[in-house]
């Protein structure tokens, strides 16, 4: 009997005594632009109804993967732009503790610099894997000088595969084409990967150049019958850059996120010896190690382009196209009327504004199949091998817009940009059960501490002391703090804005004069209440959140005590920024913590 409890001690814990040997195999999984409402499962958990208030959507993997665990249902993300919400997830901290409040390439040598989450799993005894869009815009210094950081074990990213035409449409930096140099690179080509598998670029430049033939370019515009967005408000410029709508050049599966899923799948199904993605070769997962694998999929970030069976489909539903009103746009914060005046769809014509709302839930829907068959993949995977897993699914880094408030794109505190629920599957149904909904506020800073919790990390331990994130188990069971409150703050195209959101309200105002980090740190504590830009909408009469009541005398012991509080947060409860320089070689750290403790999860407002 004695021999058998030391075996099950040694089985229990690793001799380092952090990590548990059982540990599971986890799969995390980020989509990318993807609005909640593009999941029945989501909408009838907020509305009761599985359609978008918009039309049709359809989404059987993530409604199954619902059914199959807990939804964190009200998890809000930090920033709303790419690199600075997917750092918020890689870090589990908010990006006024990180100092990435944007698209900033960002050092590791400084003082406040922790270890990333997948770092930190290796250190758990864990592999790491990654394929796809990771968007953590890491470097390390040597000498002063930047240089490349990889935080995955193996990482096959998207311009990989786009080198190896394994995308049906890429983007890159051209210094040759079929073997010959060109005098002068060109910066960031789009192209298509037709059906033949050629490239077919968009741009003139290569044609006057001799190196494909004319009008392919222009050709692929109406081949591919592409959308483009128009530069702001005037209706005759467009962003070639762009693309709100088309048809994929490659069939469902040939496309970059179906060569993501594939690619995931070569990688599980070839344990122990090396597979082929194009003209290169990987090891497979070693089966004796758990697994960290990090899905990182594109759709339905722009080039939307869904496979041309999923496009047909979605042409023959109409939806319903939120309106801007006068009002509405006259009382908009300055900051937010940037966003919308930059990305403006309201005077698109009817049919374009069908296209892009069409070709987006298209998207999603093929995403959707892709999400489906990379969970059955791992699972299968795992239990094969008699492993424990988990699937951490992030519905989006953040939302996206189609004509609410006016504006396509993301990058505000508006709820559709900001609202992107967590579903978290588990072999162990007692941690999350199935079918369960937690309807308490959840932040993207819980997916970190959710992950290494389960991978046997100490939470409580000063080693993870940095992070800011609650572990979504102790969420589901009741031993964490509830939140009465989520924040975030963001620097992308709104300018510095930080928000704070309860159950009723939202508010966010600008948090500083410019974007130079480290001057006027305190500028929001003193300035004047008009010159802080300040947005408030009270869900409880305006759900879409329209109606500005900032300047309402009715709202004023709200909007204070809303505001306080978040500068007490983000100005003042350990905040840092730093220059980071172009390539993210700044070392210039600043620290504000004139009210440590701030963020408390509790406030408690008056009444109107």
């Amino acid at each position: 009997m004695k021999t058998i409890k030391i075996l099950f001690f040694i089985l229990s814990f690793s001799f380092a005594g952090k990590a548990l040997a059982l540990q599971p195999n986890v799969l995390y999984i980020l989509t990318d632009d993807h609005r909640y409402d593009a999941v029945r499962a989501f909408n009838k958990m907020l509305t009761g109804n599985e359609m978008s208030e918009l039309g049709y959507v359809e989404s059987p993997q993530i409604d199954k993967l619902t059914e199959m665990g807990t939804t964190f249902i009200n998890t809000y993300c930090q920033a709303q732009g790419c690199a600075p919400s997917r750092a918020s997830m890689h870090y589990g901290r908010y990006p006024f503790r990180s100092g990435i409040y944007e698209f900033e390439y960002h050092n590791n040598t400084l003082k406040h610099s922790r270890p990333t989450l997948p770092e930190q799993m290796v250190n758990l005894g864990y592999q790491t894997f990654h394929v796809g869009k990771l968007g953590v815009r890491i470097k390390t210094l040597e000498n002063g000088k930047t240089k490349s950081y990889p935080i995955y074990q193996t990482d096959i990213d998207f311009r990989t595969l786009a080198r190896e035409n394994l995308t049906a449409w890429g983007k890159d930096w051209i210094s040759e084409i079929d073997g010959k140099k060109l005098e002068k690179p060109l910066q960031n080509v789009n192209f298509f990967v037709n059906a033949e598998g050629k490239r077919e670029y968009l741009a003139t430049e290569i044609e006057d150049l001799g190196f494909q033939e004319k009008g392919i370019a222009e050709g692929a515009v109406k081949k591919y019958d592409l959308l483009r967005k128009i530069k702001g408000k005037k209706k005759a410029t467009f962003d070639i850059g762009m693309i709100i709508g088309g048809v994929s050049s490659r069939e469902a599966g040939k496309t970059r996120d179906g060569y993501y899923t594939s690619v995931f799948q070569d990688y599980l199904k070839n344990a122990n010896k090396p597979f082929e993605v194009g003209s290169l070769s990987y090891d497979g997962v070693n089966s004796s190690k758990p697994v960290f694998i990090h899905l990182g999929y594109d759709f339905p970030h722009t080039p939307v382009l869904p496979p041309a069976d999923y496009r047909e489909r979605f042409k023959k539903h109409s939806y319903k196209v939120p309106e801007l009103s006068d009002t509405e746009y006259a009382e908009m914060a300055r900051q937010m009327k940037t966003v919308v005046d930059r990305n403006f769809t309201d005077n698109y014509s009817d049919e374009d504004k069908q296209t892009m709302i069409q070709d987006y839930f298209a998207f999603c829907a093929y995403g959707d199949k892709l999400v489906g068959d990379a969970v059955d993949e791992f699972i299968k995977y795992s239990e094969a091998q008699k492993q424990e897993w988990m699937v951490i699914y992030v519905h989006g880094d953040h939302g996206w817009k189609l004509n609410e408030h006016g504006a396509i794109s993301k990058f505000t505190p508006w709820d559709i940009d900001s609202h992107n629920p967590i579903v978290v599957v588990s072999s162990d149904k007692k941690l999350f059960p199935a079918g369960k909904v937690v309807r308490e506020f959840t932040e993207f800073v819980d997916v970190a501490p959710t992950a290494l919790a389960a991978a046997g990390a100490k939470l409580k331990s000063d080693e993870y002391s940095y992070l800011d994130g609650l572990d979504l188990a102790k969420v589901v069971n009741g031993k964490a703090p509830v939140r009465d409150y989520v924040i975030g703050e963001s620097h992308a195209v709104t300018g510095p804005r930080a928000f704070i959101r309860t159950k009723d309200y939202v508010f966010s105002i600008q948090t500083r004069p410019n974007t130079k980090h480290g001057g006027d740190m305190k500028w929001a504590l003193n300035a004047d209440y008009k010159d802080l830009d300040p947005a408030l909408y009270d869900m409880s009469k305006d759900p879409q959140e329209v109606n500005n009541v900032a300047f309402d005398k009715k709202y004023k012991a709200i909007a204070e005590a809303m505001k306080n509080k978040l500068l007490n947060i983000v100005l003042g409860d350990n905040r840092v920024e730093v220059n980071w320089e172009k390539w993210g070689s700044g070392t210039e750290v600043f620290y504000s913590n004139f009210a440590p403790g701030a963020h408390d999860y509790k406030l408690k407002l008056p009444k109107k």
